[in-house]
């Protein structure tokens, strides 16, 4: 059997207290994937601790150190499924150093607005993203 895939991903904020918008990342690759918006963040390799892996990830996607914040529960130990074999834990991040830019597996990075979240759920979503997007909104909402 193959070992599952563990992911991280940053739901990047413009601040932990009282958040108005999350930073937005779209693929370029692989194809199935590329143009759809996504949680910047990767792989966590053997022996990394995932939010060892998640700082690692963001300086090679983005070029930024960030703080970390409260996980987004999935409700499972493994994180939000991917699909069969793979699955990512999310948290919520705050730029500390940098400014972002697509310096890795993206074309373009975008701020959208927390307020509602109609500008969020509008964008074309990695489909395993999607209730990741909507839980992290529901947080938001119930935290303001």
């Amino acid at each position: 059997m193959t070992a599952p895939i563990n992911v991280v991903g940053a739901a990047v904020v413009d601040s932990l207290e009282t958040p108005t918008r999350l930073l937005v990342a779209r693929r370029t690759a692989p194809p199935q994937f590329a143009g759809m918006w996504e949680f910047p963040g990767g792989k966590v390799e053997d022996g990394e601790a995932p939010e060892a892996a998640l700082h690692r990830e963001l300086v090679e996607e983005l070029g930024v150190e960030v703080r970390l914040g409260a996980e987004l529960e999935s409700g499972r130990q493994s994180g939000w499924p991917l699909n069969e074999r793979a699955s990512m834990r999310v948290w919520f991040a705050e730029l500390m150093a940098g400014e972002p830019r697509p310096l890795e597996d993206h074309d373009e990075l975008r701020w959208v607005s927390l307020n509602g979240g109609d500008e969020a759920l509008s964008l074309p979503w990695i489909p395993a993203d999607f209730p990741i997007v909507r839980a992290l909104l529901e947080r938001v909402a119930s935290a303001a």
